[in-house]
């Protein structure tokens, strides 16, 4: 079964083909980072205004990248949700037009689950059980999981997420946007134990995030350093540093307490941040001496893409899923609403 997937949640314009039998067969991206680094951040009108004029050339070329037709097409996959409602409205509307013309079924995917499922389109992907941190600008989440729409949230940020705490942070050192690689290629320069930054939430048990009064913490200090003289680049780099290294820190924690809690052996993260190679390689020696493992997507397919769309898609669709043409899109959609398969 060949499925289109197509991104359209946030500021990435995502397309790809996917063949449950070849696997995948081509994929494109466009980013929006230049058009929102002015604002310093998503404008939700701008973005859905992009989505609309990239998304068909993008299928044009992904389609011709695997040298096929649009009747080779068997299935259409869309982001329904969560995400920017303008946004999600053009991938929409693109996707159930299309499979109206071809005549074939089309259905609405779950962002988050996309990015869940990500790591299996790598060649030696994780196998069910395991745990998922889901780790983006939007969601900091753990999630127990057994397979496809078998999730448990074990816990998850009760205000911001660890990605949108990297983008705030960025704005407030002047870092620009988007912050996480801002942030990670700033603190490579800065020595992380210069300042003291509080690990939120490890006084207490439980599971859930909180990265609010993280950011504040770096706000109150900025404050205070500027106070007395102008920031030096040095004093920006150690700032940054500190603060990625309590982001981290605070996210292996969580992980390692997770794989208690449930007696798994397996991590998966997922998402924007999990692109971060701090987190990566703290993740990988913490979890080795605790005979885990951890596994994540390739850097492209962290952040939004279409492959992970498509992916996830053709899993429901093979397996009789699908939508009318009037099913409603989702901003907001709890990952564990999703049906088992």
């Amino acid at each position: 079964m060949r499925v289109l997937g197509i991104e359209t949640s946030c500021d990435e314009t995502g397309i790809a083909l996917y063949d449950t039998k070849q696997g995948l067969l081509a994929h494109a991206l466009y980013s929006q980072i230049k058009l929102h680094a002015t604002y310093g951040g998503v404008v939700p009108e701008l973005a859905s205004r992009d989505h609309i004029q990239r998304i068909l050339p993008l299928i044009d070329q992904v389609l011709a990248q695997a040298k096929l037709k649009p009747q080779a097409i068997d299935g259409i996959a869309y982001t329904a949700g969560p995400g920017l409602i303008g946004a999600l409205m053009v991938g929409a509307m693109c996707a159930r037009t299309l499979a109206f013309a071809l005549q074939v079924p089309v259905l609405g995917v779950h962002h988050m689950e996309g990015h869940l499922l990500a790591p299996q389109l790598e060649v030696n992907p994780p196998a069910f059980p395991f745990v998922a941190l889901l780790v983006s600008g939007g969601h900091t989440q753990l999630i127990e999981v057994r397979g496809i729409g078998k999730y448990q949230l074990l816990g998850e940020s009760l205000d911001d997420a660890a990605g949108e705490a990297f983008d705030k942070t960025a704005k407030m050192l002047g870092l620009g946007y988007p912050g996480g690689p801002k942030i990670a290629a700033c603190a490579a320069e800065g020595n992380a134990d210069r300042f003291r930054f509080p690990r939120p939430m490890l006084d207490r048990p439980g599971l859930d995030f909180s990265f609010s009064g993280l950011k504040t913490h770096t706000l109150t200090l900025t404050r205070q350093l500027a106070a007395e003289r102008a920031l030096q680049p040095q004093d920006i780099a150690d700032i940054a540093a500190g603060f990625q290294q309590a982001v981290v820190d605070t996210l292996v924690a969580k992980c390692k307490r997770a794989l208690k809690a449930t007696g798994l052996k397996s991590l998966v993260i997922a998402g924007g941040v999990s692109a971060n190679q701090s987190l990566r390689t703290r993740l990988q020696a913490s979890l080795a001496g605790m005979g885990a493992q951890v596994k994540y997507a390739r850097p492209e397919f962290c952040t939004d893409n279409g492959a992970m769309i498509a992916y996830a898609g053709a899993c429901r669709l093979q397996a009789g899923q699908s939508d009318d043409l009037e099913t409603p899109l989702r901003p907001r959609w709890p990952l564990t609403e999703l049906p088992p398969l």
